[in-house]
C-alpha cells in the first residue's frame, strides 16, 4: 500500500538496539516508505535518535526519518541538528513542537512547530520533505477543535509537505477533521496514525499523556478482560483492523504505525488487511 510507515523510539540499552534492528528488518519486508524515530523532550534522546536513524539507513536500507522537536532548545542547537541531518544525506524529517523535559521551566527560543518549519525552509530550502503533526481529536492544549485544522494550515503554508496524526479509535473523528481541513484549503496528505492495542494499562497511560481518546465502550471491554492478555490482543486486532479498513475505504492516503519497537502487532493488523511481507529468495 502507498504511504505505509512505522515509528520507533531510540533504545537506551544494547539489547534494545538489537531488538530494534530485528524489528526493523522484519517490518522492512512490507516495503514501507519510511521508518521514523522519535526525539525526546528537549532533545533528551538526540544522540539516540541519530544512532537509530543511521542504523536503519545503513543496515536496513529503508528511508530513515528523524523526528525533531524544538521546545526547550536554542536556535543554534536546532540548526546544528538540521545541518547535520542534511550532511548525512537524510532528506525527510518529522517536525514537532515537543514537550519540555521534567523540571525545565523555559521553552527556549521556539514555542511552536511552525517556527521550526520556517527555520528549515529558510536554511535548507526544499531539501527536506517535512512531516508535521495533526490532531483529529483536538490537541490537549487547543482552545477549540477549529484550532487544530487552523494551525495545520499555517504549517502547510510555511512549507510542510504532509502530516501524520495522533492515534485515535474513532474513524469519524478523522473524517470530520479532513472535512474541516478541506474547507480551510489544506491540500497536503494527512496520514492517520495507528496504535495497535496489546496492553490495556499501557494504552490508558499513553492516551492520558498525549490526549488520545479511548471510546467508553472500548475502554470498558478492555478493562473487563483484566490480566487476560490474549483476549485483549484479540479484541485489539479486531477493533484496530476494522478502523484501518474504514480509513482506507474512506480514502485515507496511507497508515503510520506506532510500533513501540515491536513488530508482531503491526504485522497482525497488516495481514488482517490482506497486506503481507514480500518473500525474498535465498
Amino acid at each position: 500500500m502507498k504511504n505505509l510507515s512505522f515509528e520507533f523510539f531510540p533504545p537506551k540499552k544494547p539489547e534494545g538496539v538489537k531488538n530494534l534492528e530485528q524489528t526493523a528488518k522484519t517490518l522492512a519486508a512490507f516495503s514501507p516508505d519510511f521508518f521514523s524515530v522519535t526525539y525526546g523532550a528537549g532533545g533528551s534522546t538526540r544522540q539516540g535518535t541519530l544512532e537509530a536513524v543511521m542504523m536503519i539507513k545503513e543496515k536496513i536500507g529503508i528511508a530513515a526519518v528523524p523526528h525533531l522537536a524544538c521546545v526547550g532548545s536554542s536556535r543554534s542547537e536546532i540548526l546544528d541538528v538540521i545541518l547535520n541531518y542534511k550532511e548525512l544525506g537524510l532528506n525527510r524529517i518529522v517536525v514537532l513542537r515537543g514537550d519540555l523535559p521534567s523540571g525545565m521551566g523555559q521553552s527556549g527560543e521556539f514555542r511552536y512547530a511552525i517556527e521550526l518549519v520556517d527555520l528549515i525552509r529558510e536554511t535548507t530550502g526544499d531539501y527536506f520533505h517535512i512531516e508535521v503533526a495533526a490532531y483529529p481529536e483536538c490537541h490537549p492544549q487547543a482552545l477549540s477543535s477549529f484550532d487544530d485544522a487552523f494551525y495545520l494550515k499555517k504549517k502547510m503554508e510555511a512549507g510542510a509537505n504532509s502530516a501524520l496524526t495522533q492515534y485515535f479509535y474513532n474513524a469519524d473523528a478523522y473524517f470530520y477533521f479532513l472535512d474541516k481541513c478541506a474547507k480551510l484549503g489544506i491540500t497536503i496528505p494527512i496520514v492517520p496514525g495507528i496504535m495497535p492495542i496489546t496492553h490495556f494499562e499501557k494504552l490508558v497511560r499513553f492516551s492520558k499523556l498525549c490526549g488520545a481518546e479511548i471510546p467508553r465502550w472500548l475502554y470498558k471491554r478492555l478493562e473487563a478482560y483484566g490480566e487476560d492478555q490474549q483476549s485483549i490482543k484479540a479484541l485489539g486486532l479486531e477493533v484496530v483492523s476494522d478502523l484501518c479498513s474504514r480509513l482506507i475505504a474512506g480514502g485515507a492516503p496511507g497508515l503510520h504505525f506506532y510500533t513501540l519497537n515491536q513488530a508482531e502487532a503491526s504485522i497482525g493488523l497488516l495481514n488482517k488487511l490482506g497486506i503481507y511481507q514480500k518473500v525474498t529468495a535465498g
